[in-house]
């Protein structure tokens, strides 16, 4: 039986499928048990620098929580405490994760599926991409994923998409910066890698604390925000990532950047 979440190394980063492309990667309880615990591998590993979470095949990112009654985990419409559990704890760890994630969109991402690319730090989507709240439609509202659209989408054209149910395509996508670049299929992969060379080539600690002081700033007022934002550039300034970066700068060389403990 094939894995239902497959995990790849890609030198320092790792790829994580939903591999479900016959349910159109839709999410269950084994879906996003089995994404949580490669979130956590994936952190524990000193030399991954990167994530990369994506959907098998080429007709879906990921469609929303699975609605078949048969599928494991499956009564998500029937019982509201149901993707409170599964799909609000899948993106909470995807919140609280240290590494940088990349959402590589290969095809529609839909109510949850929209959720998780939320939930990534950045998105490369294929020009044929479609991205939605169709829950209205069928007499609901994505209020579980609420929390991030609302981090990433503009509260009008967002309002737009949960009020209506209609999708957008790529394109209107990247104009409200739900995702960061739109390209060709044949050159998802290679953009994808090029993203996340970029991000490899950075400093492992002050991306880890970064996000973590990015998280912490978003939650506080202006003031106490400052104020712990001078804290966190004290503490990352006496690094040996920092100490390497400023002697790599004078030196003109490339860094040579530590590995940060699991």
């Amino acid at each position: 039986m094939a894995e239902i979440v497959r995990a790849e190394t890609r030198n320092q980063a790792r790829w994580l499928w939903i591999n479900r492309p016959e349910r159109r990667n839709a999410l269950n309880r084994a879906v996003a048990d089995g994404l949580i615990a490669a979130l956590d591998a994936a952190e524990a590993d000193p030399h991954c620098r990167a994530i990369v979470v994506t959907g098998s095949g080429d007709r879906a990112f990921c469609a929303g929580a699975d609605l078949d009654r048969s599928a494991d985990g499956a009564p998500f419409a029937a019982d509201p405490a149901a993707p409170g559990s599964v799909i609000g704890a899948l993106l909470a760890r995807l919140e609280s994760c240290e590494l940088p994630v990349v959402a590589r969109v290969n095809g529609a991402a839909l109510a949850g599926g929209l959720g998780l690319v939320c939930a990534c730090d950045l998105a490369v989507a294929t020009a044929t991409a479609r991205f939605g709240t169709p829950e209205a439609k069928v007499g609901l509202f994505p209020m579980m994923i609420l929390p991030h659209l609302l981090r990433v989408i503009p509260e009008r054209p967002l309002l737009e998409m949960c009020l209506t149910g209609e999708p957008i395509d790529a394109e209107q996508a990247l104009r409200i910066a739900l995702v960061n670049y739109v390209v060709p299929a044949a050159e998802l992969d290679s953009k994808v890698d090029w993203l996340v060379g970029k991000i490899c080539d950075t400093s492992p600690t002050a991306l880890r604390m970064g996000k973590g002081a990015l998280r912490s700033i978003r939650e506080q007022n202006f003031r106490p925000g400052l104020e712990f934002a001078q804290r966190m550039i004290a503490a990352l300034a006496q690094s040996a990532d920092a100490r390497e970066g400023a002697a790599a700068f004078l030196e003109k060389r490339k860094p040579n950047w530590s590995e940060p403990e699991g």
